[in-house]
């Protein structure tokens, strides 16, 4: 099971964005995945299309983990609804005939954990709740934007983190932090932690501020800037808004985008090896 944190420490990146679109190229690929909604916004929660339920939250897991029963209290995301049936006997990667794709559902609930002073303790939570998520070849981590505790505790839990920037001044600037935090955090906390690659998202090709900001970070981090880049995408908010997989959406525009993710996870698991040696 890989466990992967989409981290950034700049709001209005666009992380919410790449983990659901992982999340559906996961789906596409027919990759049993846990989404957990560690963002106390609960946006991927909204995006995966999950109704509310008697389950259990992610943040009332975390208060009690050793008894959160993490396969009782997942939602199925609603994009599952979008996949016709399939015909014959399900494989290991199905449920009832479809692929699986679970959502451990975020709330504002988390937030209580969301600051700087938490202890190893506390630290421990998540991976606690992740023990009984064994059925899952892939967890997606979508943290808030910031590096406090609910950010530590997911990079505690995680084999490995994803950096969201886009191709701007700040943006940069704060990925070149992050990835210092996540050497620092790896050192004290996490020695199985290291970075899988940075995705540029939201790129505009005929913005020549865009283009010198991609020189920059290919210079910055070399290999760790992932490919494809994701474009900025005029119908994006209008997926999501509708709950919808990009891959499920129609359109040439939506079918280019959800190729992108494709090949960005291909190369996100691909890079698994050669992250691990980098951080050793």
């Amino acid at each position: 099971m890989q466990v992967v944190s989409i981290s950034s420490l700049k709001g209005g990146v666009g992380k919410t964005s790449v983990t659901t679109g992982l999340a559906s190229a996961a789906l596409a690929a027919g990759i049993p995945t846990l989404v957990v909604d560690l963002d106390p916004h609960a946006d991927a929660t909204t995006a995966l299309g999950v109704q509310p339920t008697e389950q259990l939250d992610i943040g009332r897991m975390l208060k009690n983990p050793r008894r959160a029963r993490l396969n009782e209290n997942v939602a199925a995301s609603g994009w599952i609804g979008q996949i016709p049936a399939a015909g014959g006997e399900a494989s290991p990667a199905e449920r009832n005939g479809r692929p699986v794709l679970d959502v451990a559902v975020g709330s504002a609930f988390t937030g209580i954990y969301d600051r700087p002073d938490l202890g190893r303790r506390d630290l421990r939570r998540l991976s606690s709740v992740l023990a009984g998520a064994a059925s899952y070849e892939l967890v997606l981590v979508d943290c808030p934007p910031s590096l406090n505790g609910l950010t530590r505790m997911a990079w505690n839990a995680s084999n490995r983190v994803v950096l969201v920037a886009e191709p701007g001044l700040f943006s940069v600037a704060g990925t070149e932090r992050t990835m210092r935090a996540i050497q620092l955090f790896r050192k004290e906390f996490a020695p199985q932690l290291a970075p899988a690659g940075i995705v540029a998202n939201r790129v505009r090709s005929g913005s020549s501020e865009h283009g010198f900001r991609l020189a920059e970070m290919e210079s910055m981090f070399g290999e760790l800037l992932l490919s494809p880049h994701i474009p900025e995408q005029a119908n994006w908010q209008q997926i999501q808004g509708a709950a919808h997989a990009v891959h499920h959406w129609p359109g040439d525009s939506a079918k280019s985008t959800a190729k992108l993710f494709d090949a960005l996870l291909q190369n996100l698991l691909a890079s698994n090896g050669q992250t691990r040696r980098r951080a050793q």
